[in-house]
């Protein structure tokens, strides 16, 4: 009995194979969630799976790893759960953690613009088709490796002044949500790039203007839009705080400002609620 009884205090003081805690500005539909994971054993191997899509794992330490979970502006509210495994075969260990997202009131703005970007004429159908095409592409093909290391840094000086999610109208006809934060920065601002990355669009699109793309790995993208002027090129690599280009009027717009979006793993989420967990003050 002293041999059971000491087998059995020793497996219920041994460390949980995979220990799970978040960090999130909140949980709400277009939030960032990071997850650490502390392993027991070491793994080269840690697969996360959150709101039925796959999350790629990085290392933070000899038995540590993050996950960056997208909660997507429609998810709907409720509890949902992370899967994480690490190992395999007979080393393979599970755990999940819940996730309980409540309900986030996003607000409704009314924007008169050029009629012809409400409802676009048919012969610039065939340019949008491209464009979505381009950019489905984009975010299917991430770069499978971490190209950041800095905390991630406000790309203008000037406070968000349009809410992420707020669900716009345009000439009376109700539109997509807004999938990312407004920053009212005059004509000229200079735009930094909010950490390192690989340049993957470059270009003038027909919403959204002079338009720059950052794939910053493991399926985190930064999306700069309406730009008047684009200083980098598709394929360049860039550094956290390097200039992109300046503040413009390109595109969907009422006046100059700068569009930052952001997605993680396929879903919006507020640029800053990336801040908020992975910026400067949070440490990174």
């Amino acid at each position: 009995m002293p041999i059971v009884a000491a087998a059995l205090a020793a497996l219920l003081l041994a460390p949980a194979p995979i220990t799970i805690t978040a960090q999130s500005r909140s949980l709400q539909p277009g939030e960032l969630v990071v997850l650490s994971i502390a392993l027991a054993e070491p793994s080269d191997q840690v697969r996360v799976r959150a709101f039925d899509h796959d999350v790629v794992a990085y290392r933070d330490g000899d038995r540590a790893w993050r996950a960056l979970v997208g909660v997507d502006l429609d998810v709907k509210p409720g509890t949902y759960h992370v899967a994480v495994d690490a190992g395999a075969g007979a080393s393979k260990a599970h755990a999940t953690h819940e996730l309980v997202i409540v309900p986030r009131l996003f607000r409704t703005r009314r924007l008169t613009v050029n009629e012809a970007f409400v409802t676009p004429p048919a012969s610039e159908q065939a340019r949008i088709d491209r464009e979505a095409a381009l950019l489905a592409g984009v975010w299917q093909s991430p770069a499978p490796e971490r190209l950041w290391a800095a905390p991630f840094v406000r790309p203008v000086p000037q406070e968000a002044n349009s809410a992420f999610g707020t669900r716009s109208i345009f000439n009376g006809k109700p539109r997509n949500a807004h999938g990312g934060a407004d920053f009212l920065s005059p004509a000229g601002t200079p735009i930094h790039a909010p950490n390192a990355g690989r340049i993957v669009v470059a270009r003038n699109l027909y919403f959204s203007g002079n338009t720059v793309i950052i794939d910053h790995g493991l399926g985190l993208f930064s999306t700069m839009a309406h730009l008047s002027k684009i200083d980098i090129h598709e394929g360049d690599s860039v550094t956290a705080g390097q200039v992109l280009g300046l503040v413009g009027a390109t595109g969907r717009v009422t006046g100059p400002h700068l569009h930052w979006a952001v997605r993680a793993s396929g879903a919006r989420v507020d640029p800053l609620s990336l801040l908020a967990v992975l910026g400067r003050a949070s440490g990174g």
